[in-house]
């Protein structure tokens, strides 16, 4: 038996011992279906991203034009997939990253001009790159208890499905204290997009469940085809129409339908367009601005790599991966490329796992994903075919795979058991990894230290907790130096 397993995993040729494809107990079309899937669940961001980065004017007044966004953030984010696939070995897509643009779109633009605000990201990539490169992000990563790196890959279940609830509409805001959110629209589902996402989830959800090779695939496509169908009858459209009106059974971000058109040539104007002339802003305001990107994106970043290599079982008993030093490297220079490019940081996906839960499990999904970004470069109207909320049924899947590593921490020990609760439940109730995470830390050496097991905590986790403490608060440090 043990010799008929060593043949199976005998590699089959340069790629297969490249990527270590058999090694990781994988197949080229496992790999291929992975990353196909992974693109699916990332596509939306070719869309989402400029409409958060554009119609927003700088402190001068000027904006990005949307078009140009959506080219530039399927060119960066296939460049840094395939990167990060040939380099890391690992099946984690890289895009723009939604915490960080958003960031930049609604406070840094206040302060800073739109290339100024590119500047600073690529300032931000510098310094994770030489975080990395000298060893000190893999200090920091080691230091981290293995509870609270499987507490993080929990918190991003929770998130990943949260994130799925909120796009496909079944959770909404009701605009009141109590309760903030809510099922639906008056608590009740309402729309047929809505309705769809809970077909698809479904359907998704048997074929996982039943064992179904591309299960996840096969919900995604089929949920998009009845979408289509559903948009060529009943003519839902937006939620949000050309005229600015709100039509509340409308579809979320894309509309799944097919235009006459789909092939446009990409406007890569935005590349290159940042300047790091600062000399109209205050060099405090840069630092505090730095710092701020900087601890969102080190800490997003971290999280969700742990918690997609322990879906992907590629990490060890310490919450340790292959080409870990490579891969913080690597995410480094997707926050240079994302400020090169003007479309903002690029980062780890968390929509990833719906790749790994395809069964992806090395860097040869990334190429496949990267490649179709090249694709939905030239083919933006067809990028939008796939409806958020079809998308959204994924996310809730792989939210599920992903809370299942609740089951190897020992929650015995109220030490480790608040830190785990604070870390997965303030992820989706603040739409932050950074921020759950930060949460983790801040409380583990908080309780550990005043219940007698100071000494029991790594030193870097005492720097690290201060340095979030300072995050959490940093509006006041902000308004004491006048930000």
């Amino acid at each position: 038996m043990a010799q008929a397993s060593a043949q199976q995993t005998e590699p089959k040729g340069a790629l297969d011992r490249f990527f270590k494809i058999s090694e990781r107990g994988s197949t080229i079309g496992t790999e291929v279906r992975g990353g196909l899937v992974t693109f699916v669940t990332m596509a939306y961001i070719v869309i989402l991203n400029p409409i958060i980065l554009s119609g927003k004017p700088d402190v001068a007044g000027n904006m990005l034009d949307f078009g140009q966004v959506s080219a530039v953030t399927a060119l960066t984010a296939g460049v840094m997939t395939i990167l990060f696939g040939l380099v890391s070995r690992l099946p984690f897509g890289f895009a723009a990253g939604l915490g960080i643009n958003a960031f930049l779109a609604f406070s840094v633009v206040q302060e800073v001009t739109w290339p100024e605000a590119m500047a600073i990201v690529v300032i931000n990539g510098v310094l994770i790159v030489l975080l990395a490169a000298t060893g000190l992000r893999r200090m920091i990563f080691d230091a981290v208890p293995v509870e609270l790196k499987l507490a993080i890959t929990v918190g991003i279940g929770f998130f990943i499905a949260f994130i799925g609830f909120v796009n496909s509409g079944f959770v909404t805001a009701t605009g009141q204290n109590s309760p903030p959110v809510g099922l639906g629209q008056g608590g009740s589902i309402a729309t047929i997009p809505t309705l769809l996402f809970v077909i698809t989830l479904v359907l998704t959800g048997v074929l996982v469940a039943a064992k179904v090779k591309g299960g996840l695939l096969i919900g995604l496509v089929t949920g998009t085809v009845i979408a289509v169908i559903v948009e060529a009858v009943a003519h839902l459209g937006p939620q949000i129409g050309a005229d600015g009106e709100f039509n509340a059974g409308g579809w979320g971000l894309t509309v799944p339908e097919l235009g006459s058109a789909p092939f446009s040539v990409p406007d890569l104007s935005l590349v290159g367009a940042v300047s790091f002339d600062f000399s109209k802003v205050g060099t405090i305001t840069v630092i505090m601005l730095v710092f701020t990107l900087l601890f969102t994106n080190f800490f997003d970043a971290m999280g969700t790599m742990t918690g997609l290599s322990r879906e992907a079982d590629l990490a060890d008993e310490k919450g340790n991966f292959p080409r870990l030093k490579s891969a913080l490297v690597v995410e480094g220079v997707g926050a240079i490329a994302g400020g090169l490019t003007s479309s903002s940081s690029n980062t780890v996906f968390v929509e990833s796992g719906a790749g790994i839960g395809e069964g992806a499990r090395t860097g040869f999904a990334n190429i496949v994903t990267g490649l179709l970004f090249f694709v939905a470069m030239f083919f933006t109207p067809l990028t939008g075919i796939v409806p958020t909320e079809v998308a959204a049924a994924a996310l809730v899947i792989v939210g599920a795979m992903m809370m299942a590593q609740v089951k190897n921490i020992d929650l015995t020990d109220f030490r480790i058991l608040l830190p785990v609760f604070l870390t997965a439940a303030v992820m989706p109730m603040t739409y932050s990894i950074a921020n759950g995470i930060g949460a983790g830390f801040v409380s583990y050496v908080l309780v550990n230290a005043f219940s007698g097991r100071a000494k029991k905590i790594h030193w870097l986790l005492w720097i690290v907790a201060a340095g979030f403490i300072i995050f959490f608060a940093r509006a006041p440090f902000e308004a004491m130096i006048g930000i």
